[in-house]
């Protein structure tokens, strides 16, 4: 029985909620609380689409669209990770969010995973490993955050036994006052500098998720990533390393905790020197409660999650790979170390205003033919061509003729990638309707 949870309806029933963005986030958190009896009231700067329109008329919700949030006179209000919380006219004490409330009320232990680069995989990898290990029990693994289904509404299925992972962004972490039980930062580099206002704000919210943690508690880093360094939680601190020594390091071809030899890095599915500190950082997460051989077992049949660097088809001997999820430079640099020849990259996107100087190095050194597209395309184009780039290079505005563009010429070997270093925000919603564009289209091409 969830204590906490019965405790918080009571005491919020008949009260009232101001939802600051109307995202998928407050519309999980608009059902849950309607549903326990709260008067809620939705603020977007942006009309609603039809569906959540009609979803909102039937719980009961007013939508007010204004470009400013004066919800002062709300007894809790719930920030949508997109919005910025200087918008929000309100006392501090009564902001929160989806996320922070969930993890407030679970009743379980959390693992949590944020980072520039590799949280997703790493989140992914986590929930993977403790269902290995608790197959054939009573114990449940919710797999949530940044990715999935918001588990707000799930709260009351949640057992004290059941464990939740959970992907924090950010955006999430910025305002929160809470931290999990097991706390991982993969790595921090530049990004969404666009929303933050600076790259020490963007840090901080990272530092967030370790910030709050007590002596019980166990956080996660990356031994090699500079900035990464300096953090310190105050619960158990476990470090990995691609390149020294550390609680989970690279030795002899394999992943070892300790002493201990974890699996080779030739039998894990998933390529490339950024996946195996992925599985590191997941391995030290559990450390303890999953076992060696579930881990090992894992890494061997984990095919990974879809826009990162996956596989889409084979045609004609050129593979084509979709990893969409590449919005930085720090990912793309990532994925083109995964692959030993020369590839065939489409990079460009929206403009994040991440300096792209950083994949001149790579872009040289590990593709055979750029092409390039999106807002940030041209800026690309233009550093590769005054470094000297030898190889064919294109700027092609529109996706789909970038793909074209890319498929053109390739011959049995090569390898397609695309990797945008971007995000997809000029010409799609997200960057999983770009790589679900990407897979279309090479799929059908005619080769």
């Amino acid at each position: 029985m969830n204590e906490k949870l019965i405790e918080f309806k009571k005491q919020m029933s008949g009260k009232s909620a101001a939802l600051a963005g109307l995202g998928i986030s407050n519309i999980a958190a608009a059902e849950f609380l309607c549903g326990i009896g709260m008067n809620v009231t939705a603020y977007d700067a942006k009309a609603p689409s039809d569906d959540v329109r009609a979803l909102m008329d039937a719980l009961g919700v007013k939508i007010v669209q204004s470009e400013t949030f004066d919800v002062g006179g709300a007894d809790i209000v719930l920030r949508s990770p997109g919005v910025r919380p200087e918008k929000i006219l309100c006392g501090k004490e009564k902001m929160t969010s989806e996320i922070e409330l969930f993890c407030s009320l679970c009743p379980c232990d959390i693992y949590a995973v944020t980072g520039s680069d590799g949280k997703t995989t790493t989140t992914t990898i986590i929930s993977k490993l403790l269902e290995a290990e608790f197959g054939g029990t009573s114990r449940k693994v919710w797999l949530g955050g940044n990715i999935g289904i918001p588990l707000l509404s799930s709260l009351d299925k949640i057992n004290d036994s059941d464990v939740a992972v959970l992907e924090l962004s950010s955006f999430q972490l910025m305002t929160m006052s809470f931290s999990p039980r097991v706390a991982v930062i993969t790595n921090v580099s530049p990004n969404h500098l666009n929303w933050h206002t600076s790259m020490e704000e963007y840090i901080d919210a990272k530092r967030r998720i370790f910030s709050f943690q007590s002596e019980a508690c166990r956080f996660v880093t990356n031994a090699d990533n500079v900035i990464k360094r300096s953090f310190a939680s105050a619960g158990e601190t476990l470090k990995f390393s691609s390149s020294g020594d550390a609680d989970a390091k690279i030795k002899d071809g394999a992943i070892y905790l300790g002493t201990e030899k974890i699996v080779a890095l030739s039998d894990i599915v998933i390529p490339g020197t950024h996946n195996a500190e992925n599985y590191m950082a997941a391995f030290l997460a559990v450390k303890g409660v999953v076992s060696a051989a579930n881990m090992a077992k894992v890494a061997k049949t984990f095919s990974g999650v879809r826009h990162r660097a996956e596989l889409v088809c084979e045609r004609n001997g050129v593979k084509f790979f979709n990893s969409s999820i590449d919005t930085s430079p720090t990912r793309t640099r990532a994925a083109l170390s995964a692959f030993g020849e020369k590839v065939i990259i489409i990079i460009g996107g929206y403009d994040k205003h991440i300096p792209p100087e950083p994949l001149t190095e790579p872009l040289m050194n590990k593709t055979k033919k750029i092409v390039c597209t999106g807002d940030t395309g041209e800026k690309i184009f233009n550093m590769m061509k005054n470094a000297g780039y030898g190889g064919e290079i294109y700027l092609e505005k529109d996706f789909e003729r970038a793909v074209r563009r890319a498929a053109s010429g390739a011959v049995s070997g090569d390898v397609v990638l695309l990797s945008p270093a971007a995000a997809s925000f000029d010409a799609f919603n997200n960057f999983e309707e770009r790589g679900d564009k990407f897979s279309d289209i090479v799929k059908n091409l005619n080769m």
